[in-house]
């Protein structure tokens, strides 16, 4: 079955039983009582799920977790110093990776039916399953001290799909940290997101405060976000054990959105975000969401000269936007500005 997902585009398999992660349900209840999911209310439903992989398909006597790359091409990091473009996740650059995984999943799990008789369910981040403690479990990785999945043969820069199946297979050994003594991801965090080390609270997460939180951010954590526009890589991006990441397989991963100007992106309409985004994940968080994000950036240059762009949303419909614009040009020094 490896070969035959390594032909399909993955680059790595292992096989876990669904009952392997016995200490997710606890943990899962302890980050929810904490409130660290923030406004991601959907943790906290269906919890009876989530944390328990066997009570989702009581059917399933084996998960299959694969490791795709998306790697990208060079550090993402510089693109930070640069004040006047929006950094987007490097993971967000490309198509919606929803639809290129399922995609292969679907493939091999139709191969593996033809194999050996089964039922399968596919699965890519859009279901109430704990793919990292899964993949985990059986050996494919992790759990980071920043909490999301390392390999020692693929560094961290990968995405996870999981095929449940009827089918006893055998299974893998789980894997265990390697992290050691490392706290690259730990202290490269603008926001402070992680109190101990294997802990997030999403709440100061950059990632979450562009993508899943609604409504303006907390005035602390906007000057933190710098340019950063969706999604945030600091903590992937300084991980040493990048230097054995694999190169993106899929065309579909190459980067189409690139760091574009902040005065470009702060003019879009809603048809013009729905259209430019159209086939990213980027295009489900909305026009508003992204606006006011790229307005925090603004706000967060240092150049006068992206003012104008700010002023002329300061009225804007939608009061989190205009709140953005008014915040912005405050940073800017330019407060008296005003949209013509």
């Amino acid at each position: 079955m490896q070969g035959r997902a390594v032909d399909e585009g993955f680059a790595a398999l292992r096989i876990c039983a669904p009952t392997d992660v016995p200490h997710v349900a606890e943990r899962l209840a302890e980050f929810v009582a904490k409130g660290m999911h923030g406004q991601m209310g959907w943790m906290a439903e269906r919890m009876e799920w989530r944390g328990n992989p066997a009570a989702l398909w009581p059917e399933a006597r084996s998960v299959i977790m694969l490791a795709e790359p998306y790697s990208p091409a060079e550090n993402p990091l510089p693109l930070l110093d640069q004040r006047d473009k929006g950094v987007i996740s490097v993971y967000a650059q490309g198509k919606d990776y929803h639809d290129l995984v399922k995609r292969r999943l679907k493939r091999l799990g139709r191969w593996l039916i033809d194999q050996s008789p089964c039922e399968i369910k596919v699965f890519v981040d859009t279901a109430p399953v704990m793919e990292k403690p899964l993949a985990q479990a059986a050996g494919l990785g992790w759990q980071g001290k920043h909490t999301n999945l390392l390999s020692r043969d693929l560094g961290n820069w990968f995405f996870l799909g999981a095929i449940f199946t009827t089918l006893d297979l055998p299974k893998d050994a789980p894997e265990i940290s390697h992290c050691g003594s490392c706290r690259a991801c730990l202290d490269i965090c603008p926001t402070g997101a992680f109190p101990a080390p294997y802990q997030l609270d999403a709440r100061r997460c950059i990632s979450y405060l562009t993508i899943e939180h609604h409504g303006p951010v907390d005035p602390e954590l906007r000057p933190l976000m710098g340019n950063r526009i969706y999604g945030c890589d600091d903590c992937l991006a300084i991980c040493p054990w990048n230097k054995f990441a694999q190169s993106a397989r899929d065309i579909g991963y190459t980067p189409r959105h690139g760091a574009p100007p902040l005065a470009e992106l702060a003019t879009l309409t809603d048809a013009a975000f729905r259209d430019r985004f159209a086939g990213s994940p980027i295009k489900r968080i909305g026009r508003n969401r992204f606006i006011r994000n790229v307005l925090y950036a603004i706000g967060n240059s240092g150049n006068p000269a992206l003012a104008p762009a700010a002023a002329a949303l300061t009225s804007d419909p939608d009061e989190t936007v205009a709140d953005a614009a008014r915040w912005a040009l405050l940073r800017l020094g330019a407060e008296e500005t005003t949209a013509d």
